[in-house]
């Protein structure tokens, strides 16, 4: 691939190798090893609430578990599971919130999760070496 002479937007290797420093990042590792699932529970808890189609959670947690098992055949198990569980967390939420209270849970908590996220995690205190 041809490198970019304005190193924007379009500066493809030099967006892949920040990619690869914040991603082999011990601590980046820990946050996404710790956050990535209350998200997915609460993005398929807004797919269940929605539903833009009929079983619009339960694709989207097949696609993900099998996006994870293209990742890594000996991890994808557990997050296969994981996936599995957030899907049957968020429908057993889903109808018993319903929308009205489900909608509301999910607004206070997705600003809850941004502010606890800004105050304690500064991305700009995180140094990254090439």
């Amino acid at each position: 691939m041809a490198k970019s002479s304005g190193g924007g937007l379009l500066d493809l290797e030099r967006h892949y190798a920040f990619y690869g420093a914040y991603h082999s990042n011990p601590v980046n590792v820990g946050i996404h090893e710790l956050f990535v699932w209350p998200i997915l529970l609460t993005a398929f808890l807004l797919l269940h609430l929605t539903a833009p189609f009929a079983h619009a959670a339960g694709i989207g947690a097949a696609v993900y578990g099998a996006y994870y098992f293209l990742l890594d055949r000996r991890a994808s198990a557990l997050a296969a599971l994981l996936c599995f569980l957030c899907w049957a967390a968020s429908g057993g939420l889903a109808a018993r919130l319903g929308f009205s209270v489900g909608w509301k849970g999910y607004s206070d908590y997705a600003g809850y999760y941004r502010s606890f996220i800004l105050t304690n995690f500064s991305l700009q205190s995180i140094r990254f070496r090439f």
